[in-house]
């Protein structure tokens, strides 16, 4: 067998390259058509490359998006153009996609255009994760001081209101009850921010995710969410995630509330719980040798109003809420629990289609309860610096 017979075809070689290149690339055909994408836009569209190739590029695009005319100007002056902070978020590709685009037109094919995207990584991801992590733990602190400055002071209030009660006339009571329930109420709150002030090591084991869904699903469906319809779209080989049961169960009846709220009573609407796994996802963590893997992705989709898009980027900061009795803290608290587990919580809104992705790491057997540090905490000291 001599080298020509051994070599490797040049369209085979070409797809091998891109396919080895960690940014989705497509290539766009002169009418349009996708007709080649790799791995990383297979992810990148939320379609295998058959469901791809059957399609237009437009199709993805909302009406009058710059990719469009990025594309039409390289095929009528065949030079490469590139572009930064493109907005192509649609229904189908989901919300908050800005990325820089790299346009090139293929010689050979007269017409054809090679797109390259680059997104916003997942250290910037993790960047906005840490931001979300420092404002929880400064409720933290303000907790704690709450607990002590403002909790004793209000139980003598509500004592004295009570005292009160018993002396004056029935056309005062009235203020009396007042006073006891709006200390109530402050009281409340502060129980709900100390458990910001929770620094107490989790303890992790092997959990099924889709028994902990199937839970959360049943409290709902017997209680504030009678009236909506649940879907179901799990990875039946999924691994266990390496976390603590009750938080999970904590975490997604938070998140399935909201979706249910968001929804409303008007219309049946729909939840969608889904789990997948994506191998391809390691972050780098300071403080942290090895790079931290969280290839397990659970999902609740519903079809609400979505998130106002002022309101998205701080969407996991305490005391912020769409809601108009909301204290802004249940978000807080998911995104304070998500990062203690190692993970990264992010929310994609489009009216109809709302999103909250949530990455965790799998459980690895008994290596994962005797090296907890393979798991670090995103919430931990170390990260802060």
């Amino acid at each position: 067998m001599n080298a020509r017979e051994n070599s490797v075809l040049p369209e085979t070689m070409a797809s091998i390259v891109l396919n080895t290149i960690s940014h989705p690339v497509i290539m766009v055909d002169a009418q349009g058509y996708i007709s080649f994408a790799n791995a990383d836009a297979e992810q990148f569209f939320r379609s295998s490359s058959n469901i791809l190739a059957r399609n237009k590029l437009e199709s993805f695009l909302p009406f009058g998006s710059p990719l469009q005319a990025l594309v039409e100007q390289v095929r009528a002056h065949p030079s490469p153009v590139n572009e930064y902070r493109v907005d192509i978020s649609s229904p189908r590709l989901g919300n908050d996609r800005v990325v820089d685009i790299y346009v090139t037109p293929v010689s050979e094919f007269p017409g054809s255009v090679v797109i390259l995207f680059k997104e916003k990584s997942m250290a910037e991801k993790l960047d906005r994760q840490m931001t979300h992590r420092g404002a929880a733990r400064s409720v933290t602190g303000l907790a704690s001081m709450l607990a002590h400055e403002i909790k004793n002071p209000l139980s003598g209030i509500r004592g004295a209101a009570q005292l009160l009660e018993t002396v004056v006339g029935d056309e005062d009571r009235s203020l009396t009850r007042l006073i006891t329930d709006e200390t109530d109420r402050i009281v409340s709150l502060v129980d709900r921010m100390e458990v910001f002030s929770d620094e107490r090591p989790i303890d992790r084991e092997a959990v099924n995710i889709h028994v902990v869904l199937d839970h959360v699903k049943a409290i709902a469906r017997n209680g504030f969410a009678s009236r909506i319809k649940f879907n179901e779209d799990y990875d039946p080989s999924l691994p266990p995630v390496f976390a603590n049961r009750d938080q999970l169960v904590q975490i997604f009846l938070n998140l399935v509330k909201n979706a249910a709220e968001s929804i409303g009573h008007e219309e049946p609407g729909e939840i969608t719980l889904s789990t997948a796994y994506r191998p391809g996802i390691r972050l780098s963590v300071p403080g942290v040798r090895d790079r931290v893997a969280l290839p397990l992705e659970f999902c609740v989709h519903d079809t609400g109003p979505g998130v106002p898009s002022d309101i998205l980027p701080h969407l996991f900061d305490p005391f912020v809420t769409t809601k108009p009795n909301g204290s802004g803290l249940g978000l807080a608290l998911v995104a304070k629990i998500v990062g203690d587990h190692g993970g990264v919580i992010e929310c994609d809104s489009q009216p109809r289609r709302t999103t909250f992705r949530i990455l965790m790491p799998a459980w690895r057997g008994q290596e994962s309860e005797n090296d907890t540090a393979a798991f670090p905490s995103l919430n931990t000291t170390g990260t802060d610096e």
